[in-house]
Order: C-alpha cells, then sequence, then structure tokens
C-alpha cells in the first residue's frame, strides 16, 4: 500500500549540420503484415560505426562545453532556433547571419531564470530530482521506472524516461544530470536494434525529445541520433495510401499495422508532422517532411468528416477513413486537432490550409461536442456517436483549454479565448472533485438537476491517474497568455496532490489505481516516461513569470511538450 506522505564541415558522416565554420567557409506482439522487403538502408559497416562512435566522441567535447550561455566551441557557430527554413538548394551560411542567436539568448535566460526561482518552481525541480533519482538508481537506461519494486519495464528499450527529460533538465538548469545523461545517449543509445516502435509515440518522445535537446543546448550529437532514428522511421510510410502503419522495426525496416487490424488512428498518422518537418529543415532532406506533408494532404481530402471533427480510425490500405460517425476529442484524435495549429504557428502562419482546417473543426467541436453539466453548469467537450451524443471526456481532452488560448494568441478569434477559459475551469474541476485532488482518466458529467450529484462522476473502471500533463498543459498556457495568477494556485494543488498520493519515498511517482479513495489509492507501479518530459515541465513554467522563458512567439511545443522553433516568428 501506498500511504500519504505529508559543430564542422557542412556535411560529415552522412548528416547535414546546420553549423558554419567562423575561420573558414505495453506492447504486444505483432506478426508481420507489412509488404516485403521494407529495408532502410543497409546496415553500416564496422568501420562506418567506428567514425560514427569518433564523432560522436567530438561532439562529446562540443556539448560538456556548451552548457548556459557558450553555444559557441572550438571555432563552431551553430545555426539555432528561430530561422526560417532553407528553401532550394543549401548555400554555405554567411557569418552576419549569426549576428542574434535565440538559442543562446534562451540558454542565457534559461541560466539567469535558475539563479531566481522561486519557491513553487523550486518545489518541482526537487519532485524531478526524486523522480529522476528513483529513474537513476533503479531503471538507468531503461524506459520507465517501476518505482514500488524497485525495477523497471521495457517498451522500446530506447531509455524513454531519460530521452523524454532531456530538455526538462535543461530548463530547470539541472546541469550535472543533464550530461550525465548526455553520455549515456552518447555512449549506450543505439537504434540499430531488432525492435518494433510505436510510430506515433516514439516520433513525439524520442524525434521529438532529441531535437529539442539539440535546439536548446546546441549540441550536435542530438541532431544526430535524431536523423539516424528518423530514418529508420520512414519504412512505416511505405504503404499503398502512404498512411503510415503504426509499427516499424526500426532495426529490419519492416513496417507493419497492429496484428488486430489494418487501420491506424488518425491523431496517430497526423501527430508526427512537427518532427518530421523540423527534422527536414535541420538536416537538408526534405523527404521526411514530403511523407508527413502528405499525409496531412491526404487526410484533408477524405470524406467522413462532420463540420471537420474526423473518425479516429484510418486504413493504412486504402487510405480511407473506417469506423465512420463516431467523434471524439479523446484518445484516436486528440492531436490531430493540436497539429493543425501547431503546424501552422510552426510555418509562419502561412500554410492556409492548415488554418482553415482548425477553425472549421473548432466550430464543429463548438456545434456538436460541447455540453454544460448540473449543478455548476461546467462546459465540457463530450463525444458523439452515430449522432447520439455521450457525456464523457477524457482526461486528455485537457489539452484543448491550451490550444484554444494559444490560438487566440496568435490572432484567432477572442471567443476562442472564452471557451478556453470556460474548459479550463472543467479541467480544474476533475480534480477538485475528486478525494485526491487527482482527475480520473476519463469523466462523465451529470446533465440531471439533482443537487446532491456532482458534475463529475467516475466510473470503477476510470478511476485511474496516470500522472498525465494535459490540465497542467493547458495551465500554463492559460497563465502564460492572460495572467491570471489563480492558474498558477491550481497547478499548485495539483503538485501537492502527487506529492501526498503518488509520491514514493524510495525515488519516482506512481500512477495511481482510485483517485477517489485517499486512504488507498491503490499505486500500479509505474511511472510514465511523460510525467518527467510534460508534467513536471508544465508546472515549472507555469510558475514562471517570465513570458520570454520559452516564448511562444518563439517555440511551439510538440504533443510531449518538446519546444522546436517558429520559423519565422512573428
Amino acid at each position: 500500500m501506498l500511504h500519504p506522505w505529508s559543430f564542422v564541415s557542412a556535411k560529415r558522416d552522412g548528416i547535414i549540420v546546420r553549423v558554419t565554420l567562423v575561420s573558414v567557409q505495453k506492447p504486444q506482439r505483432h506478426f508481420r503484415r507489412g509488404p516485403p522487403n521494407l529495408q532502410i538502408r543497409a546496415p553500416k559497416g564496422d568501420s562506418q560505426e567506428r567514425r560514427q562512435d569518433q564523432a560522436q566522441r567530438r561532439a562529446e567535447v562540443v556539448g560538456e562545453a556548451g552548457w548556459g550561455a557558450e553555444a559557441q566551441r572550438d571555432g563552431l557557430r551553430w545555426r539555432g532556433a528561430g530561422t526560417k527554413p532553407e528553401q532550394g538548394p543549401r548555400h554555405p551560411l554567411k557569418k552576419a547571419e549569426f549576428s542574434s542567436w535565440p538559442f543562446q539568448q534562451q540558454a542565457l535566460r534559461i541560466r539567469a531564470h535558475r539563479a531566481s526561482q522561486n519557491a513553487r518552481q523550486k518545489a518541482v525541480v526537487d519532485a524531478f530530482l526524486h523522480a529522476w533519482a528513483g529513474y537513476r538508481k533503479f531503471a538507468w537506461g531503461h524506459d520507465e521506472l517501476k518505482p514500488l519494486t524497485r525495477s523497471f519495464s521495457e517498451w522500446f528499450g530506447l531509455g524513454l524516461t531519460l530521452i523524454d527529460a532531456l530538455d526538462t533538465m535543461w530548463i530547470l538548469g539541472l546541469k550535472k544530470e543533464f550530461q550525465e545523461a548526455r553520455k549515456w545517449v552518447s555512449k549506450k543509445l543505439r537504434f540499430r536494434k531488432d525492435v518494433d516502435v510505436n510510430l506515433f509515440e516514439s516520433t513525439i518522445r524520442i524525434l521529438g525529445g532529441l531535437l529539442s535537446a539539440f535546439h536548446l543546448s546546441g549540441d550536435v550529437l542530438f541532431l544526430k541520433k535524431a536523423e539516424d532514428f528518423g530514418n529508420r522511421l520512414m519504412p512505416a510510410f511505405r504503404t499503398p495510401s502512404k498512411i503510415p502503419y503504426s509499427i516499424v522495426n526500426i532495426g529490419t525496416g519492416v513496417a507493419h499495422p497492429p496484428r488486430w487490424t489494418s487501420d491506424s488512428t488518425v491523431s496517430e498518422v497526423t501527430s508526427i508532422q512537427l518532427e518530421f518537418r523540423e527534422l527536414s529543415r535541420l538536416t537538408g532532406d526534405k523527404t521526411f517532411q514530403e511523407a508527413a506533408e502528405e499525409v496531412t494532404r491526404h487526410v484533408h481530402g477524405l470524406h467522413g468528416k462532420l463540420d471537420g471533427l474526423v473518425p479516429m480510425f484510418i486504413n493504412t490500405d486504402r487510405g480511407s477513413f473506417t469506423r465512420l460517425g463516431v467523434f471524439t476529442l479523446g484518445a484516436g484524435a486528440d492531436s490531430y486537432y493540436e497539429y493543425l495549429l501547431k503546424q501552422w504557428i510552426q510555418g509562419g502562419k502561412k500554410e492556409r490550409q492548415l488554418l482553415e482546417d482548425y477553425l472549421e473543426a473548432v466550430n464543429g467541436i463548438r456545434k456538436h461536442l460541447l455540453a454544460r453539466s448540473e449543478p455548476r453548469k461546467l462546459t465540457f467537450v463530450g463525444e458523439l456517436n452515430h449522432g447520439r451524443f455521450s457525456a464523457r471526456m477524457d482526461h486528455l481532452v485537457c489539452f484543448l483549454p491550451g490550444t484554444l488560448a494559444l490560438g487566440a494568441h496568435h490572432g484567432l478569434p477572442a471567443e476562442h479565448m472564452k471557451l478556453a477559459q470556460a474548459l479550463m475551469d472543467t479541467c480544474y474541476q476533475m480534480y477538485r472533485q475528486m478525494e485526491t485532488g487527482l482527475s480520473p482518466e476519463i469523466a462523465h458529467f451529470n446533465l440531471h438537476r439533482t443537487k446532491a450529484v456532482k458534475d463529475v462522476q467516475v466510473k470503477a473502471a476510470d478511476r485511474h491517474n496516470l500522472l498525465r500533463p494535459e490540465t497542467v498543459e493547458s495551465l500554463f498556457y492559460l497563465h502564460r497568455l492572460t495572467g491570471d495568477r489563480k492558474y498558477q494556485d491550481w497547478g499548485w494543488e495539483i503538485l501537492r496532490s502527487f506529492n501526498t498520493y503518488t509520491r514514493v519515498p524510495s525515488g519516482g511517482y506512481s500512477s495511481i489505481s482510485n483517485v477517489q479513495d485517499p486512504r488507498h489509492p491503490q499505486p500500479r507501479d509505474k511511472m510514465e516516461s511523460f510525467f518527467l518530459g510534460e508534467t513536471l515541465k508544465y508546472l515549472y513554467l507555469l510558475f514562471s513569470d517570465d513570458p520570454d522563458l520559452l516564448s511562444l512567439d518563439t517555440y511551439v511545443f510538440n504533443t510531449e511538450a518538446h519546444p522546436l522553433p517558429i520559423w519565422a516568428p512573428s
């Protein structure tokens, strides 16, 4: 029982690096269903592996010196965040292009911010270090910590928690921990292994985490790893429809759907674009961007939508929506909507079709999925099943207030901010009305006027809490964009509840099975990688009053909270 307790030439070793010299020019076992011979590039020989290792060791010297403001080392200058995407053939970069370095400026700001952390931010740092201590001691180099049994679990076998947490450590100013993790990435992280990975999850966590770590630190090691990993994901797109399979083996290059279906979820195939587009921008290899954007264009033209709302599934053979008539903003569709807006922002607000699809979807949400509960009249987003409305809302949907607020910040209708604030209140009540102060995975809202009944109802199968980030993510956006301190206070309540009911004394935090029983919350012995990659990062940023700390005019966060640069900042 868990008791409450109060950088080189432009191209090296096969990777184009955007630098210039100053002095010179629970996974299930799947059977293989993919087309035969879906092979990635031929495996590199031993000599090439040795050259790669040598390059990584050289990069390590640069990276260890790159902490804080030092964005230059050994005559290298890095092309940092906030630059416009390259068009046409690549040309040597001119020295004048480096007069202002957004990532250098961000490093200076993070260093200064570390020296002036307020009490709540220090509490987040303490929580991170406690979680990290458990991971480091009992699960180092493995995917996820099992804090109660002091062991670990594997999903992909790629150090998922460590990679997901790299940019969090940088932002929190944890130099020692970051450098130790970086050394593991340099010496131990190898993608040449026979393992199936989920395209979506590995893209947002691993590829996104490596790209973000590169942008914040200026360390080429992370970019080299990102390109290697990105190449190994590409076979997923080799389907008859170009809609990617959800599973790809990064060692053999064989991609396939899950064994039980030939479908992918819509959110899986439409929530990898930020990362693949950015990888193309950095490497000059347009293959990544073209594959991801072809999916976006294809989904745009499909039949089966309802006023911009999309079904949950898409067939990888035919390229058409399946299981029509079911619409949700929860699992299976959620980040489709998020990435419409964020791609538009990432590309400098130039891609009109993305914006139009997003605006149509928001109108569809308002028309078909919004309702108000009793007795507090909370605005919530339900689900539609063949015309029948369900008052069910996943915790995952709590990403929406932040996304709406972000859109309003970037010039979209003011009514989006009004809806964001109403939904933010609802997501907070999903915590507030639970006995532990922690939200269930799924809430059902009362629609009948009965004073004795709470607005938020929970079924036995839905009362678990996985340490999810969506509510604190939206709290960050709402506070950052309105300045209202109540959002910080709400986040503080949530952090205190995490510490009371999920913190494990030996190190780490555990998901719990019952948010309604403070005496017996029933820990599940699992700390998801996103607790370090997202939840604690957003809490730390929420408690900051500095709007320029990872400015929303300079960075866009992927759906795993990894900040990537806006190509043409407004």
